[in-house]
């Protein structure tokens, strides 16, 4: 990209610098075949890549030979740059007439504090767009073969976090949830899953529901763990999962342990 923004001739003769625009792009769980061709085709026409931690080398690649990339990754005990930094470089590369591709794991608006990002460019006055990704939850699902509802025992599908900003657990409605006999879906929850057991089955959830974590959903290096809500927090902590880690939990992941029971009767 050039140093200077290209520029236009306003109506009486003075000059303009042309106003760039921005793409929310959702690069899914990390496997480059999960993209959408939306999302290819922002990536194909960036001129400057603001992207996050886990995204595979291959993914960027897409982006111009010419075009800047710049890691804004947040990792498990650091953070390549805040999030209000974030927000700022994206309308600071807009407005001096670049085409900014914001790369983020799974979907932006689901967990992707892509609704940060939106807030400053919409009142910057900078053009956006949002490209959606597959979420983990979806990927994850996927890779178990599993359905998230189901109409014989999931008629509800509930995304939650599994850590606040400040790194604890959020206060969630758990008497809601225990009570919905639905799928949940628990965000970066490998630390607390304790603490989400804990308060699930204090709300009346059974000990006994099926659970699994799922560490790096659709990636070559998955790992996946069975066991109920009362004994796969313990059993996580033994693994010693590190990566981004979904926790789904609901009768429907019995689907997959009975599938997996089957292969190996058939083997």
């Amino acid at each position: 990209m050039s140093a200077c923004p290209p520029v236009e001739t306003g109506p009486v003769g003075v000059t303009l610098a042309r106003l760039g625009r921005a793409t929310l792009v959702g690069a899914g769980p990390g496997d480059a075949d999960l993209l959408t061709v939306r999302a290819v085709r922002a990536i194909q026409s960036a001129d400057v890549v603001l992207y996050d931690a886990l995204i595979d080398p291959a993914i960027l690649d897409l982006a111009p030979i010419g075009a800047r990339r710049i890691d804004v990754g947040k990792r498990c005990g650091r953070h390549a740059m805040q999030q209000t930094a974030i927000n700022r470089l994206i309308v600071k590369e807009a407005l001096a007439g670049a085409h900014v591709v914001r790369l983020k794991g799974g979907d932006p608006l689901v967990f992707g504090r892509g609704g940060e990002e939106l807030d400053s460019l919409r009142l910057a006055g900078v053009p956006v767009a949002v490209v959606p990704g597959v979420t983990a939850a979806c990927a994850a699902a996927a890779s178990l073969q599993i359905p998230l509802t189901h109409r014989d025992m999931s008629r509800s599908l509930h995304f939650v976090t599994g850590h606040g900003s400040d790194g604890s657990l959020p206060n969630h409605d758990w008497a809601a949830l225990a009570r919905s006999g639905g799928t949940l879906a628990a965000y970066m929850a490998g630390r607390t899953l304790p603490a989400v057991a804990e308060r699930l089955i204090a709300a009346g959830m059974s000990g006994a529901t099926p659970a699994v974590a799922v560490e790096n959903a659709a990636r070559p290096n998955e790992r996946r763990l069975f066991g109920t809500l009362a004994d796969l927090p313990a059993a996580l902590t033994k693994a010693g999962f590190v990566g981004p880690t979904l926790v789904l939990i609901g009768a429907v992941v019995g689907l997959a342990e009975e599938r997996t029971a089957l292969e190996r009767l058939a083997a």
